[in-house]
C-alpha cells in the first residue's frame, strides 16, 4: 500500500523533496562522517537530568530503527545496552513494558522480528516486512521448512491453541496437543521438538509474533494481538517497504555505502541499488564523497554535523553503532570482531568484548561479565587502541564502569590483570584489582 509507505517516510524538516537536487557534489572529511554518524545515532543528543523515561526511549528507538536481540546474558541481554549507552541507566522494565506488557495506559511500542538479525522495531514498521514474511512463508531455515512440509495439519493445531489460549510457549502447546516429549537438553537445535518448529515458522511467516516473560522465555501470539489488527493487516508493496527501509537505514547512520544500507535491515544490495534513484529524486539522499572511502555515500538530507561530539560509552558488540565490522572499521579504524566462537586460548581480546566509545573515537575494548550473586562487575581484560592515552582514557573508562555496576545493581568493579590498560585502570581510585 503506497499511502502507508508516503505517510510514514522519514520527513525532511521544512524542506520541500522539488527543492532539493538530485545529486550534490560534496567532499568530506573522515572525521566530518564520524560526528555524523554519532549524531544519526543519538550520541550528540543530551542526556537526561532526571531517570529517563518511557519518552527518552522512544527517542533513542526513533534514532536507531531497531534494538538487535542476543542469547547471551553474561553481562545484559543485548536490546538493554543501547538505550543504556545513549541514556545512562535507566529502568529496563520501561522497555518490557515497550515490547512485552502492553496495557490500555502503556501501548506496545516494540514487536520482535527479523530485521538487523532478530530484532525489536517499531510496531509501525511491521508492515515493511511483509515481503520477507511472504518469503519465509514455510520458514527461515531449512530443517524447519522440512518439518512443516511433513505436519501441515500441525499447523493448524498449533493455531488453534494460540487462537484458544492466548500467548503460548510451545511446552504449553505441546501440553494442550497431548504431545509427551522428553524434556530436551541445553537449547540444541535439535532438541527444540516440531511443535518449536512450527511456531518459529509462522514467527518468520509474521502469522505468528511473541512476547516475553521475566525469564526471556518467548510466548507466540497471534500476530493482531501483539502488533495490533491495523498494522497486522497492512500490505506494502515490496518496492515501497523497500525504499521505506532504506530511507530508514540512511536516518540512522546519518551517512552510509550501499553496503551499509544493506546491512541495516539484511537487504540485498542489489534491493537498494533498486530504490537509490528514487531517494536521491525526492531528496531524501544525496551523493557525497568521503576522504579515505572507497566507496561512494549517500548523506541523509535530515543528517546533522556537529562541531564535536563529547560523549563516551560502553556499547554492546550488537549496537547498531558497530554491528557492522567493515563500517565500524571504515568510520574509526577500529578493527573488530566478536571472539565468543573463538576457542578460549585463541581469544585476542577476550570473550564479551564492549567497545569504548569517547568523544568522537573507540579508544578501548573491555571484556566485561556480571557475576550477579557476588555483586561483581568483572573487568577480564581491558585494552586500549593504539595512539590513546591510557591515563586519560582509563579515568573515563572507570566512571563508565562505575555507572555501568550501578545500574546492573553490581557493587563493586573488579579488574583483572590482562591487558595493556588494565594496570591504569585498577589505579583509577576505587576500583580493586584482582590478585
Amino acid at each position: 500500500m503506497a499511502a502507508l509507505a508516503h505517510r510514514d517516510r522519514v520527513p525532511l524538516r521544512g524542506v520541500p523533496p522539488h527543492r532539493l537536487p538530485r545529486a550534490v557534489s560534496a567532499d568530506l572529511s573522515g572525521a566530518a562522517a564520524r560526528r555524523i554518524a554519532l549524531a544519526a545515532q543519538g550520541f550528540a543528543d543530551r542526556v537526561p537530568v532526571g531517570p529517563p523515561t518511557r519518552t527518552h526511549l522512544r527517542r533513542v528507538v526513533a534514532r536507531t530503527r531497531l534494538l538487535q536481540m542476543d542469547s547471551v546474558n553474561i553481562l545484559t541481554r543485548a536490546h538493554y545496552m543501547p538505550a543504556f549507552s545513549r541514556l545512562g541507566g535507566y529502568d529496563e522494565k520501561i522497555l518490557d513494558r515497550a515490547a512485552w506488557r502492553s496495557s490500555a495506559r502503556t501501548p506496545r511500542l516494540l514487536a520482535e522480528y527479523w530485521a538487523h538479525e532478530a530484532a525489536l522495531i517499531p510496531v509501525e514498521d511491521w508492515p515493511l516486512f511483509g515481503w520477507r514474511m511472504r518469503q519465509y512463508a514455510d520458514g527461515r531455515w531449512r530443517y524447519t521448512r522440512e518439518v512443516l512440509q511433513r505436519n501441515r495439519s500441525l499447523t493448524g493445531d498449533v493455531l488453534g491453541v494460540i487462537t484458544g489460549e492466548g500467548a503460548s510457549t510451545p511446552r504449553e502447546i505441546e501440553g494442550v496437543l497431548g504431545i509427551d516429549r522428553p524434556a530436551a537438553g541445553k537449547g540444541s537445535w535439535w532438541d527444540r521438538g516440531e511443535v518449536k518448529h512450527v511456531c518459529e515458522a509462522l514467527f518468520a511467516a509474521g502469522t505468528l509474533s511473541s512476547v516475553r516473560n521475566d525469564h526471556f522465555v518467548r510466548h507466540y501470539d497471534l500476530a493482531e494481538r501483539v502488533v495490533g489488527d491495523h498494522w497486522a493487516a497492512t500490505d506494502v508493496a515490496e518496492t515501497d517497504a523497500v525504499r521505506e527501509l532504506v530511507a530508514r537505514a540512511a536516518a540512522a547512520h546519518g551517512i552510509a555505502t550501499t553496503a551499509d544500507l544493506a546491512d541495516y535491515y539484511r537487504l540485498k544490495t542489489t534491493q537498494v541499488r533498486a530504490v537509490l534513484d528514487d531517494l536521491l529524486d525526492e531528496g531524501t539522499l544525496h551523493r557525497v564523497r568521503v576522504h579515505g572511502w572507497d566507496e561512494p555515500a549517500f548523506l541523509h538530507a535530515e543528517a546533522r554535523t556537529p562541531r564535536r561530539v563529547a560523549r563516551s560509552a560502553l556499547l554492546s558488540p550488537f549496537d547498531p553503532l558497530v554491528f557492522y565490522r567493515p563500517r565500524t572499521q571504515r568510520l574509526f579504524d577500529f578493527h573488530y570482531r566478536l571472539e565468543i566462537y573463538v576457542p578460549a586460548h585463541k581469544r585476542v581480546h577476550g570473550y564479551y568484548v564492549l567497545p569504548y566509545l569517547l568523544d568522537e573515537h573507540l579508544v578501548a575494548r573491555v571484556d566485561l561479565k556480571a557475576d550477579r550473586r557476588a555483586g561483581v562487575l568483572h573487568v577480564l581484560a581491558a585494552h586500549s587502541e593504539p595512539g590513546t592515552d591510557g591515563g586519560t582514557v582509563a579515568e573515563a573508562l572507570n566512571a563508565d564502569l562505575r555507572a555501568m555496576a550501578s545500574w546492573r545493581g553490581l557493587g563493586e568493579v573488579v579488574v583483572h590483570p590482562r591487558g595493556d590498560l588494565a594496570a591504569a585502570l585498577a589505579a583509577c581510585g576505587g576500583v580493586g584489582a584482582a590478585p
